[in-house]
């Protein structure tokens, strides 16, 4: 059987490209954008990425964990993936491209293992996690999640 197809996105966000870039980055819009959850990342080719927030029990949990292969702001942001503890990864490319009043936004979510239970998830939450994205950025608010 052949591994799953790669989830592609592309939006566009009335917003410079600096402006995008920092919406994926920034530890104040991604606490908005997860609920609290905190972005900690070494924003450097290697460097450990992962989204910690309180679990069931209050302890912190990691929610998703990866590596940072590439980072050229503010064009492409590309990481490993991985929820929970699961030690399966799947890869996250990021890039943005200046149009002339917005930004190209795609997202491609590729290397799936057949086995990767992250796939139906990750395919319901980009979407989700996307729009709400695009709504920070343009008003300066988002809605919940679900």
């Amino acid at each position: 059987m052949a591994d799953p197809a790669p989830l592609r996105y592309v939006f566009y966000i009335a917003a410079t490209p600096e402006k995008v870039w920092e919406g994926f980055v920034s530890k104040e819009s991604n606490r908005i954008l997860f609920m609290g959850a905190e972005l900690e990342a070494e924003w450097k080719a290697g460097g450990a990425m992962a989204w910690v927030g309180p679990g069931p029990d209050g302890k912190p949990t990691k929610y998703v964990h990866g590596e940072v292969l590439r980072y050229d702001a503010p064009k492409t942001l590309q990481y490993t993936f991985a929820i929970g503890q699961s030690e399966t990864m799947s890869r996250v490319t990021v890039d943005l491209v200046a149009e002339t009043e917005a930004t190209k936004v795609t997202v491609v979510h590729d290397q799936w293992a057949e086995t990767d239970s992250a796939y139906a998830s990750s395919a319901d939450g980009w979407p989700r996690i996307l729009s709400r994205l695009k709504t920070l950025i343009e008003t300066g608010k988002t809605f919940k999640p679900h």
